[in-house]
């Protein structure tokens, strides 16, 4: 049986982000490199910082900034931690993964195909941002979910 074509990113799947970077002009050449993001916008004080900047990464745009830390905007640098993870479905996770890596990015879970049809890796960058990129391989019900979800747990 042949399985029908499953779009990697399904409809309407696109992200949106903003965040708060301790160096924004070096994150910037970093998601360029790593990610292949294209830099979209970015309105500089003439000190060099960065108050607002645009990318593109696979069409899903994401704003960032200098740390301002009078509005309480700061990064997981200067916090020690993050609690967010961005997600992005791209057409090759495994390509994503490997080049993210390659620039300079940490792997924290192996490329995987998990139990919901989707190749999944999730990668820290070197300014403490968590990223999860994701490619769907299988269209699969609720259900059909479920299934594997509980075959995996043993609940």
């Amino acid at each position: 049986m042949t399985m029908p074509r499953v779009k990697p990113i399904p409809d309407g799947q696109r992200t949106f982000s903003y965040l708060s970077v301790r160096d924004a002009a070096k994150a910037i050449d970093f998601y360029k490199h790593a990610f292949g993001a294209e830099e979209v916008i970015r309105l500089q004080e003439p000190g060099g910082k960065i108050g607002h900047a645009e990318i593109s990464i696979d069409g899903v745009v994401v704003m960032l900034s200098d740390e301002y830390p009078d509005y309480d905007a700061v990064g997981p640098q200067t916090v020690g931690h993050t609690t967010v993870s961005i997600l992005i479905y791209v057409e090759n996770v495994d390509a994503m993964a490997e080049r993210a890596v390659k620039a300079g990015a940490t792997l924290l879970r192996p490329v995987k195909t998990e139990f919901y049809g989707e190749r999944v890796a999730t990668l820290k960058d070197p300014f403490g941002h968590k990223w999860s990129f994701q490619s769907r391989v299988e269209a699969l019900t609720t259900e059909e979910m479920q299934r594997r979800y509980k075959e995996l747990v043993k609940v």
